[in-house]
């Protein structure tokens, strides 16, 4: 039995910090079992954390020089924290930062340069997993589905709450995902105007009180009607989204309040649209997961019907390291880790770029 020692490297929209997860893969009667045996977060810096969030704004070559920039500071973290826990590792299967995804023009962009990262790193470093199914007229998104259909299928449903909500699930066969919507983005941003990164179990959310105006409007939202496959990003948060929390007079309390039942309603409304059986499981990961009022808000939205499964913290914050790190292993056996299925890709692809360090 091959057991694959694999370091992933995952940074969200949310901007909370670089997911660490040293995982091992391997295989019991083809099917992948999997242990996180080492995970680490660690936090963005004001100045780097600025940097990422606004790489959408800066010229070709600033652009290009953050790349660079941030490709090093993956390798050293990553090089701290093998040497650290004395890691045997494989590979590094690295995510990046997602700086632009408009699929639609063709373009996506993973910050983190895999050469510099894997020179920095001393380790074989696989990266990039989105440009070749946009290539192929895909979303490039969500990537982590091919997780969900290979560790996870014992769910009727996947929800990850990161700084966009996604969902997968099967369907005639298939596995389907995409973005539902909205997530901690923009209870991170609100939160940020209070002077704290987040709303610890949403005690300042559960204090508030809805705003049926501003609720009306998110739900009217033009992407919520748009067929799947579809995905979306911190473009549409920043021109469809922000605009609406600057233009509330509600105080920050009832903004998140709203939010969550927002956010909610959008995922409740999905998951019974697509339930064919009379009682659902769905396992949530991702940052809103711990979120209690998030949780508590989402199981009463869904009633009866739909057990609300969260697991330990650890999967919680590392599920999406645990996929890349996945990805990566398919990736190194020539096996298909993006499904067209789920992507709107014209097929299906084994993706990612192989670095090697020199």
């Amino acid at each position: 039995m091959k057991k694959f020692k694999v370091l992933g490297l995952m940074s969200g929209t949310s901007l909370d910090g670089l997911d660490l997860a040293y995982c091992h893969l391997w295989q019991v009667n083809n099917r992948w079992e999997f242990s996180i045996e080492k995970n680490k977060d660690v936090s963005y810096e004001t100045e780097l954390k600025n940097s990422l969030k606004n790489a959408i704004y800066l010229s070709e070559k600033e652009h290009g020089q953050l790349h660079k920039d941030y490709g090093v500071w993956l390798g050293n973290q990553a090089r701290n924290f093998i040497e650290e826990h004395h890691l045997e590792v494989d590979f590094i299967a690295s995510h990046g930062h997602t700086s632009h995804h408009r699929p639609e023009d063709g373009i996506t962009f993973q910050l983190g340069d895999g050469q510099l990262l894997a020179n920095t790193s001393g380790k074989q470093v696989i990266c990039d997993f989105r440009t070749k199914d946009v290539s192929l007229k895909g979303q490039g998104a969500p990537l982590v589905p091919i997780g969900d259909q290979l560790l996870f299928s014992s769910y009727d449903f996947c929800l990850n709450l990161g700084g966009i909500s996604n969902m997968s699930f099967e369907k005639d066969g298939n596995r389907i995902a995409f973005d539902i919507g909205l997530a901690n983005m923009p209870l991170n941003y609100i939160t940020q105007k209070l002077g704290l990164d987040y709303d610890e179990n949403g005690k300042l959310a559960g204090s508030g009180k809805l705003d049926e105006e501003l609720l009306q409007k998110l739900n009217q939202l033009e992407y919520y009607k748009l067929p799947y496959p579809k995905s979306t990003g911190y473009e549409w948060f920043t021109e469809k989204i922000v605009p609406l929390i600057e233009a509330s007079n509600a105080w920050e309390n009832d903004l998140l309040h709203t939010f969550i039942h927002h956010n909610n309603e959008q995922i409740a409304i999905e998951v019974q649209r697509h339930s064919v059986k009379p009682q659902n499981k769905l396992f949530v990961t991702g940052g809103g997961a711990l979120n209690r009022f998030f949780v508590d808000t989402l199981r009463v939205k869904l009633g009866n019907t739909v057990e609300v499964v969260v697991p330990d913290k650890t999967l919680i914050s590392y599920k999406e390291a645990l996929v890349f790190a996945l990805m990566g292993v398919l990736r190194v056996e020539n096996e298909i880790n993006v499904l067209s299925s789920v992507t709107g890709a014209t097929q299906d692809s084994c993706s990612g770029e192989i670095f090697f360090p020199e």
